[in-house]
């Protein structure tokens, strides 16, 4: 098998913490790189089963993906990872973006997402550095504001997610890795890794380290795990594409580099919402854009095409009904890879 990226799980909001916990624990026995959470308004907060997960394991990376500093003012955001890398003795992995724009206008906040995650980085690296901060930004500013203790790591990286083109060249002038989100194909993922790589040139930086989540379900029956992939892929799609034919660009600019034209996939959606069954709806074309299934031979093939576009780090978010299994088959193949 030739090169393969690293691995880890993303434990959804979906999940219960003491779930969390039990997958961790079965990821870290498994031989997972890491395990990534990822936080939204209004759903489950993810920093107490994230502390958990620190707590009752020794091995795997506990990667944060992200939190927005609509939520936690950046000073809080290094408080808690500061505090949280030490409880974990050095495992943390810090993400922070933006988060979705309707549900930070609830909160009564004017929608700035590039000003918002420049102020971030600046005020988070600095406080995790020990240093005094003092920044008036377009969105977040401190004044005069210092930890009051030494966080393990003075150089802890910080992730950003981005999607729009912009974001991404802002991720490659102060980020030090790089968050792509589900539902992102492996085109995609190439267009977006140059532009962050030509943001990071220009700035004269290295290349942010490239993390992505996908969509997985890989069982010894490829037939049936091809079948429950399917199902969750419709499902996502459903949450994240608007109805219709009017979609944002970044959707468009998505859908264009899955080689699935424009007009199938608004009828796949427009069946779906109407009730009918993904695995009658959705063909083989929409497994290979949007998620990896099948047996563990068939993934680790499958996953070649990402590390190909870039990627690092290969998050597998185990859709279907037992992902503590599916996570244990997976793992147990990918050890005997060596």
């Amino acid at each position: 098998m030739s090169e393969l990226p690293r691995f880890g799980v993303r434990l959804h909001q979906g999940l219960a913490p003491r779930e969390c916990i039990a997958l961790a624990q079965a990821a870290e026995a498994a031989g997972f790189d890491a395990i990534w959470f990822a936080e939204n308004p209004f759903d489950r907060g993810v920093l107490p089963a994230a502390s958990a997960c620190a707590a009752l394991t020794e091995r795997i990376g506990i990667g944060v993906g992200i939190v927005t500093p609509y939520n936690r003012h950046p000073s809080l955001i290094a408080m808690e990872f500061g505090a949280r890398d030490e409880l974990a003795n050095g495992r943390i992995r810090l993400g922070i973006g933006s988060g979705i724009g309707a549900r930070i206008e609830k909160l009564g906040f004017k929608y700035r997402p590039l000003a918002s995650l420049e102020d971030s980085v600046q005020i988070v690296r600095g406080l995790l550095r020990g240093e005094e901060v003092t920044y008036l930004g377009r969105v977040f500013s401190t004044d005069r504001v210092r930890l009051g203790f030494r966080p393990p790591r003075p150089d802890m990286p910080i992730y950003l997610a981005a999607m729009g083109d912009r974001s991404l060249a802002l991720c490659g002038r102060i980020g030090d890795g790089l968050i792509v989100s589900n539902m992102c194909p492996p085109g995609y993922t190439e267009r977006a890794v140059g532009i962050v790589a030509a943001s990071a040139a220009a700035a004269g930086r290295p290349i942010p380290r490239v993390v992505q989540y996908v969509p997985c379900v890989v069982r010894p029956d490829r037939d049936e795990a091809r079948r429950a992939a399917l199902t969750a892929v419709g499902g996502m799609l459903t949450m994240f594409w608007p109805a219709g034919e009017s979609w944002p660009p970044l959707r468009d600019t998505i859908v264009a580099q899955s080689g699935i034209s424009k007009p199938e996939v608004v009828a796949a959606l427009d069946r779906l919402r109407r009730g009918e069954p993904a695995a009658a709806t959705l063909n083989e074309r929409f497994l290979a854009a949007f998620a990896i299934a099948g047996t563990a031979e068939d993934c680790f093939v499958q996953a070649q095409r990402f590390r190909r576009a870039g990627v690092d780090e290969l998050v597998l978010t185990f859709a279907g009904s037992q992902p503590a299994a599916d996570v244990a088959y997976f793992g147990s193949a990918a050890q005997a890879l060596g």
